[in-house]
């Protein structure tokens, strides 16, 4: 079977994807990967995943740039003699959903989360939920990272329930994510750790403002900031803001890295308070490395901890309960906190490896073909699993999730 897999960038597909890509070729498929170009095509390409640039913008605004970006995607799909398509991110759903409508094509997009369009509701939020009425409902199938995003579109009847399937978020990869022994420094001078990109909607604000309050009581705690400053979205932190907050001394800001493993390693507790997440990939990696994690109770953040037991959960948008959560975590012992991160490493092995991820996805193109053959592979409800329900947070550790 010939597969394109669709994003808004390739950053996206190498970082998220390509073991899935890898996968899919090594079960005998065809795979072209489409993206907005960036430095890691040449990644994808090296892999062995053949790369065509599409220009998707992930904050773009303009109708006929983005008609522009749906028409170039049909193209290439065509071209490519694409008969599946696997989408991902907001823009690579809604597009792909269009550009496949038009050309009769099945495609099963992946919902990892819900973005800006519903963390501030605006008129572009009613158009997306017309794009995804449209065009969902021909979906064979369509995975969901967390039960509350899933529950949002049955709720709006953008999907049917029998197409829709709970997935564990990205999955981590547990053979590159290894527990690593904490480092040996003192129990009050602890290093949290936030990686994400540079947006107010990650809850960063309120890790700084958290930071100023633990560090005014206890000045040995080292808060670190990791990832990129993306200024082209408009929840972007602003540079100049960010080294003002290194300049105050409140946090150190690294930027984006290839590698994220080494400063995990060297974190004590990693942190993201975001405000919707689908589920977030850097607690997942944070846990597999036996790291607790402290986290918003929001969408998709809730999915990745026990709280109190491989880390914290804090209220969402709220920084006095981010900051007790982070006293919690200080005030436990070196044994508290070894077993605690060694809980969250036994919860990744349960429920989250990427090979879940990995094998649903085959098992799902797998019926999709077998319906193509049969005659019935762009009809939605052929489908091979069940909806699956998010655990929740009293979940017992590694009870796997649960099926309506």
């Amino acid at each position: 079977m010939h597969i394109a897999v669709v994003s808004n960038t390739a950053w996206y597909l190498f970082n998220f994807r390509l073991n899935l890509m890898l996968a899919l070729k090594a079960a005998g498929h065809t795979v072209v990967a489409m993206a907005g170009a960036d430095v890691y095509a040449e990644r994808i390409r090296a892999a062995g995943i053949a790369f065509e640039a599409v220009p998707i913008s992930g904050s773009g605004v303009n109708p006929v740039r983005e008609a522009w970006s749906v028409w170039r995607l049909r193209l290439l799909l065509k071209r490519q003699a694409a008969e599946l398509v696997l989408s991902y991110t907001t823009k690579g759903n809604l597009y792909t959903g269009l550009a496949c409508r038009s050309l009769g094509l099945p495609f099963v997009p992946n919902v990892s989360g819900l973005g800006r369009l519903f963390i501030r509701r605006s008129p572009a939020t009613q158009v997306a939920q017309a794009i995804y009425r449209l065009t969902f409902r021909h979906a064979p199938h369509v995975f969901f990272q967390n039960a509350e995003d899933l529950s949002v579109f049955l709720r709006a009847a953008l999907v049917q329930r029998a197409q829709a399937e709970r997935l564990p978020g990205s999955g981590v990869d547990l053979k590159r994510f290894q527990p690593v022994p904490l480092a040996d420094r003192p129990l009050d001078a602890p290093v949290f750790l936030l990686v994400a990109r540079m947006l107010w909607d990650k809850g960063v604000g309120e890790y700084i403002a958290a930071a100023r309050a633990i560090r005014a009581q206890i000045p040995g705690a080292t808060f670190r900031l990791l990832g990129a400053a993306d200024s082209s979205n408009p929840s972007a932190i602003a540079r100049r803001q960010i080294d003002a907050w290194v300049r105050e001394g409140v946090v150190s800001y690294t930027g984006p890295t290839d590698d994220v493993r080494p400063h995990l390693a060297d974190a004590d507790c990693v942190v993201l308070p975001s405000y919707r997440e689908g589920v977030p990939r850097v607690l997942l990696e944070a846990a597999a490395m036996a790291r607790p994690v402290i986290t918003s109770a929001a969408p998709g953040c809730r999915d990745a901890v026990l709280h109190g037991r491989t880390g914290f959960m804090c209220a969402s948008r709220e920084v006095p309960d981010l900051a007790v959560q982070m006293h919690r975590f200080i005030a436990l012992s070196a044994e508290a906190r070894l077993a605690m991160g060694q809980a969250g490493r036994s919860f990744m092995e349960a429920n989250f490896s990427e090979q879940l991820v990995i094998n649903r996805y085959l098992a799902t193109v797998a019926v999709v073909a077998a319906g193509m053959r049969g005659g019935i592979g762009a009809t939605a409800g052929a489908r091979p699993g069940a909806v699956v329900r998010a655990t929740s947070d009293a979940a017992a550790l590694g009870a796997p999730p649960s099926r309506l």
